[in-house]
């Protein structure tokens, strides 16, 4: 670096090598004086670098100029820069692995907490120095900014979306911008309301329509009860047709066609379902760690979204007293994987029985039961609410539905319509012309046709 201009950017920019990563203390600083003048933009030669290193009181430290002329002179091929940055990096890494398994030996031989919280407690260790070498530096402001008008400006020329993940409802993407990293959002309903089914179409919009990862735990259904789920959705075939088999198997039967042709979508999408029904907080934020890794291997990028289905189904902490502190552990758990994954998790929630006793049953945020830390861990909070699910004539049941989102920490609250397809179960968004609260059985049906299903 001290003798090739070229060789700055490929340390700095490619590998991304840090001073940390040295092994000696005058190393450390040299290499720190020379990202700081590449930072502003001068060059890197030995004039400069120690110019800077006596500006910053450090010449003597690193053994005075003699010794940083002595390290240019000792380079053989300045073209082999990368390679060299990188085997610097490996002992790196493996002097923090072995920094680990000391500190990981310390907990084991003093017992600190039990084995299993123990365990993970070292895989996200772990997970931590392969993955997030400097996850938990302070970073100036002025870094934080050049990132966002980066991601500001993308927007706005349309070479980005949306700055989270993207649910495929355009107007729930409207109003939160797509589900952003890091964030928790509770999805919370009364049963048969279609909470499971609404995430599941999130679940699918992602996977299937944007290719992106997503890790689907559900502690209600199993696989079979999932896959039957997600190719009725995809296919418009009534799930309940599709779990009974009363559809033609004949190869050049419409129907099995749009079988097939679901199965085929499903096939290539990365939708990972675990329905282990005893889960604990631990095993699961174990789960998703690895496959976060797995991901990264395969796509650069790791998963997108994390689902949990549903919340108070999760094995509790039975050293908590009360069912309040042991779901609040969970939505705290949950909230702290989102932030190490730096990904949406979306939990869902069961509502306390109390809206069915007010005139207007909407779903208010103190109707979340067991509500504990729920309510303050989440970033955003969604209520699905359907008003038919309280009529009891099946005629005057017209599918519309609405997501009203009660809490959003960085934005807007207010209500996205949706029309719901029992049948299938699915949702879908209405026309313009039907609102939620002003449609029909036949509107619903022309809509769903239109699209499609």
């Amino acid at each position: 670096m001290l003798v090739s201009e070229p060789a700055v950017n490929r340390v700095i920019d490619d590998v991304r090598l840090k001073a940390d990563d040295f092994y000696l203390d005058r190393h450390r600083s040299i290499y720190a004086v020379m990202v700081e003048l590449y930072g502003a933009d001068k060059p890197c030669d030995q004039l400069t670098v120690n110019e800077a290193l006596a500006g910053a009181g450090l010449l003597d430290e690193v053994g005075g100029k003699n010794y940083v002329f002595e390290l240019s002179a000792k380079v053989s091929a300045p073209g082999n820069v990368r390679h060299h940055a990188e085997i610097v990096k490996e002992h790196s890494l493996l002097r923090r692995l072995l920094d680990t398994s000391h500190q990981i030996g310390t907990w084991v031989n003093e017992r600190e907490a039990p084995a299993t919280e123990l365990s993970e407690r070292a895989e996200a260790l772990l997970f931590n120095v392969a993955h997030k070498e400097q996850a938990g530096d302070f970073r100036r402001l002025n870094e934080v900014l050049d990132d966002e008008v980066d991601r500001l400006h993308r927007l706005a020329t349309g070479d980005l979306r949306s700055s989270g993940t993207n649910t495929g409802f355009i107007r729930l993407d409207e109003m939160t911008g797509g589900f952003q990293p890091s964030n928790l959002i509770i999805v919370a309903a009364r049963p048969s309301v279609g909470k499971s089914a609404f995430v599941a179409n999130i679940a699918e919009n992602v996977a299937v329509g944007e290719g992106k990862s997503v890790a689907f735990f559900s502690l209600e259904m199993s696989e079979i009860e999932l896959a039957q789920r997600f190719i009725a959705s995809q296919s418009g075939i009534p799930g309940d047709r599709l779990r009974k088999g009363k559809i033609s198997a004949n190869d050049k039967s419409r129907e099995w066609k749009k079988v097939i042709e679901a199965c085929n979508k499903l096939d290539q999408a990365p939708l990972f379902i675990d329905v282990t029904s005893d889960l604990g907080l631990l095993a699961l934020r174990a789960k998703a760690r690895r496959l976060h890794a797995q991901e990264q291997k395969r796509n650069g990028v790791g998963l997108s979204l994390i689902i949990v289905d549903y919340l108070q189904l999760m094995r509790m902490d039975e050293s908590k007293s009360s069912m309040v502190e042991k779901v609040g552990q969970i939505s705290r758990g949950l909230k702290l994987l989102a932030n190490e994954l730096e990904l949406p998790v979306v939990a869902l929630s069961q509502l306390s029985r109390a809206n069915e006793s007010r005139p207007d049953k909407r779903p208010v945020l103190s109707d979340l039961r067991d509500s504990g830390n729920i309510e303050q861990d989440a970033d955003l909070v969604a209520f699905l609410y359907r008003e038919d699910v309280y009529r009891r004539d099946p005629n005057e049941r017209d599918g519309t539905a609405e997501v009203i989102i009660a809490k959003h920490r960085n934005g807007p609250v207010g209500m996205a319509p949706m029309a719901f397809m029992a049948t299938i179960p699915k949702f879908v968004e209405p026309a313009p012309e039907h609102p939620a609260g002003e449609g029909s059985p036949a509107a619903v049906r022309a809509e769903t046709e239109e699209a499609g299903y």
